[in-house]
């Protein structure tokens, strides 16, 4: 379950997954391949060795393949999210955002296959066949019935982990939930009456899942579209006949009297507000059915303000996510190489995760729901998705479970090594910006356009709106909406648009920059001239005036000419000068490089500067700042020219007092290589690689970051400008639909905290 209230155009959809490289994965070689001496270490006659070793030794697949990190997302696309029976060839989008959802949350390396066949053998027997390959199986969209034979079949076949996430990833986050739901309202497993509305793969998992966990089976009831699934029944099938019960109830809601627990997996609107005011006092309502529940919590509490209320909705408390499990559980299992994943790993999860949320939530998490700090409790039972913790604490508990019942065939250790290796495995920054998109949707913001009428721009408007992170007030002319039309845009005519020539804040802004101007030599009709025909002017006004949070510009014009025309209306904060960051993530590290964008020579002082907003910066992105002046030369070898700014740095923050690593001068293959820092430099006061560049020069810089950002990584942003009194960025000319979003969201999420000036509507 991890039904999201995020909107986007069918247009934004296939633009997302066609554009570039078409689809969403790709083959990268984790060994180099430069040369014929590599080629021949990777294919013949190199790889004769590691064969005839795996021949002698199976186990050593593990460590000589990519097997031990390789799992299979597989499918028939017979149940296709909440869109049916499909075929295997239309599954495909599904089952590669599924490997890239491994891959993203637990560094799981993933490959889709879709089987086309609807025959339940021979999709066991091609599957079986793939065992060699990977290190577990993770099946996905098949239809019950078949998809209890396939796993249980495949199960009994492989020796490695076969999950199937529709039934067991939703039980296991289901599970956390409850047993949270009970702690808080006093109640024992062992004593809940449990109704499960629905009898397809993820209700009957639930159902086995909360039964092995210590609900009596007597104590629950399983309802399908023909009512109560009881003893006697003569239409059931093998499944549903072993949870059938001697009972009297026929319907949902006479079996609803008095129980303590509703399971929802079927459709939405099934349960009924009447139908909760017969259950027992605090029910605990989980409803999951996709994309709409049973019943919406705020129809649920209005019928019982007592109630403990989940869904799949991510614009409802209490998310039941299965990204909370699927990657962390294959995670453990692939470390420890299980041969299974067995009921006591999916309850060592489901307490994990339990566990997990009654814990303080970390700052960054809290950030992301708007600055409110969540705490366990009704409506905080189930950990968030993008909690940085999640890597570390599942992980070791699978790991723990399937050592403790026999399948692990590598036991671990030391855990704590293991978990800084968990760590270690997860971006921070990717988590960051994540946090930053939910932060966005709890705190909405109103964002200026400055270049409403460029198409790239609109698209960035379109899904900014759509996607709940703020209003999109697009400067442009009138035209703007027949384009929003064309775009795909629900309802045109609801966009703000502000046209400089006609609009009626033309003359507040008139005086605004006149007021600002006048006493150097600025003629009041020429600051007129300037707010009509040019958007990057009205737009900054607009923001200092308040009718904007934060401004997005830079698509049409170089990066330098819109700065200049954005500071000649908004200030430099404190008086210093702005500059530039860019932040590149690749393969598990991320790298920031600063000023690439405004100062062409940098003193000593505006070094530091830059240092130490950087730092801060890069607190805010989920690093430990090690900041590093960079040069051609390392410590004066070779000797050169040109250093001494970079020296002076050095010697002018040692007067400062800082709270961040720095050193230099040292060139960049020095200062990303800790190992080489150590055995050449080991006075260097860095303990770890940099992960800030301070650059000798803008050009240096700049060329760095693009040459990285040409070459490709999993994230790629900037220049993020900094140092300005109000929240602007100003994107480069190539960028995408998608960086002016990101670039949006993280202008409209430093909003509150540097606002200086009336609110909207205020006299200026």
């Amino acid at each position: 379950m991890s039904e999201s209230n995020v909107k986007f155009t069918r247009a934004e959809a296939l633009d997302f997954h066609s554009r570039g490289r078409p689809g969403k994965i790709e083959i990268i070689a984790s060994k180099p391949m430069a040369t014929q001496r590599d080629l021949s270490l990777a294919y013949s006659p190199g790889v004769a060795v590691p064969v005839e070793e795996i021949a002698a030794d199976p186990g050593r697949a593990y460590d000589l393949t990519a097997k031990g990190n390789l799992v299979a997302v597989i499918s028939n696309g017979t149940a296709i999210l909440g869109l049916g029976n499909l075929g295997a060839l239309a599954s495909k989008p599904v089952m590669e955002g599924k490997a890239v959802l491994f891959k993203r949350f637990a560094d799981v390396d993933s490959i889709d296959l879709e089987v086309d066949t609807t025959d339940t053998q021979r999709f066991i027997e091609a599957v079986e066949l793939l065992a060699p390959t990977f290190g577990g199986i993770n099946l996905e969209d098949i239809a019950a019935p078949d998809c209890f034979v396939i796993e249980q079949a495949l199960k009994e076949r492989m020796n490695i982990p076969v999950f199937h996430d529709d039934q067991h990833g939703t039980a296991i986050i289901t599970a956390a939930g409850l047993i949270n739901a009970c702690h808080l309202t006093g109640r024992e497993l062992k004593d809940i009456r449990v109704v499960v509305n629905g009898a397809g793969a993820a209700a009957i998992a639930c159902t086995e899942l909360i039964k092995a966990m210590g609900v009596a089976g007597d104590h629950v009831i399983i309802c399908d579209r023909k009512g109560v699934i009881y003893k006697g029944r003569t239409d059931l099938d093998q499944w549903k006949s072993a949870h059938a019960i001697g009972t009297d109830h026929r319907t949902l809601k006479e079996a609803l009297a008095g129980a303590d627990v509703f399971l929802g997996l079927s459709a939405a609107g099934a349960l009924k507000p009447d139908m909760m005011m017969a259950m027992a006092p605090s029910p605990i309502i989980f409803a999951m059915a996709n994309p709409d529940p049973e019943i919406t919590p705020p129809e649920a509490k209005a019928a019982r303000p007592d109630a403990i209320v989940a869904t799949g909705r991510s614009d409802y408390p209490n998310q039941v996510n299965n990204v909370l499990g699927f990657p962390f559980i294959f995670r453990g299992a692939l470390d420890v190489r299980a041969t299974g994943i067995n009921e006591e790993m999916k309850i060592a999860a489901a307490h994990a995760l339990a566990e997990l949320a009654r814990e303080a939530v970390p700052e960054e998490v809290a950030a992301a729901y708007g600055g409110v700090t969540h705490h366990f409790g009704p409506d905080y039972i189930i950990p968030a998705p993008f909690d940085p913790r999640l890597i570390e604490i599942v992980p070791v508990a699978v790991a723990k479970a399937a050592m403790a019942t026999g399948v692990a065939q590598k036991p671990i250790a030391d855990m704590q090594a293991y978990r800084v290796r968990l760590r270690a495995r997860l971006n921070p920054t990717a988590s960051v910006l994540n946090l930053a998109y939910e932060a966005a949707r709890s705190n909405p913001k109103r964002v200026l356009f400055a270049e409403g009428e460029e198409p790239n721009v609109l698209r960035a408007a379109i899904a900014f709106r759509e996607g709940g992170y703020g209003t999109p007030v697009l400067v442009g002319r009138e035209e703007v909406y027949d384009m929003l039309a064309e775009l795909g845009a629900d309802d045109p005519k609801s966009y703000e648009v502000l046209n400089s020539r006609n609009s009626p804040l033309v003359g507040r802004a008139v005086d605004y920059i006149y007021a600002k101007h006048q006493r150097h030599g600025m003629l009041r009709r020429a600051v007129e001239r300037m707010v009509n025909q040019d958007r990057n002017t009205f737009a900054a006004a607009m923001l200092a005036l308040g009718e904007g949070d934060a401004m997005i510009t830079g698509t049409t014009r170089p990066f330098s000419q819109s700065l200049n025309q954005v500071r000649w209306v908004i200030d430099e904060e404190n008086g210093t000068t702005p500059f530039g960051i860019h932040v590149v993530a690749a393969r598990g590290r991320t790298v920031m490089i600063a000023d690439t964008a405004v100062t062409e020579r940098p003193t000593a002082e505006q070094f530091a500067a830059i240092a130490i907003r950087a730092a801060a910066f890069a607190r805010r992105m989920g690093q430990e700042p090690r900041v590093a002046f960079i040069s051609y030369t390392t410590f004066g070898n070779p000797p050169g020219r040109h250093v001494e700014e970079l020296r002076d740095v050095v010697k002018l923050l040692d007067t400062l007092q800082t709270d961040f690593e720095y050193e230099g001068e040292m060139g960049p293959d020095v200062a990303l290589n800790h190992e080489m820092q150590a055995k050449f430099y080991p006075f260097s006061r860095l303990t770890g690689p940099a992960n800030i560049l301070v650059m000798p020069g803008l050009q240096s810089a700049n060329i760095s970051a693009k040459l990285i950002k040409a070459l490709g990584g999993e994230i790629a942003l900037g220049p993020y400008l900094m140092g300005m009194a109000l929240p602007v960025q100003i994107a480069p000319m190539t960028a995408s639909s998608s960086d002016l979003v990101t670039l949006a969201v993280l202008a409209a999420g430093g909003a509150d905290a540097i606002r200086k000036v009336p609110a909207r509507g205020s006299k200026a």
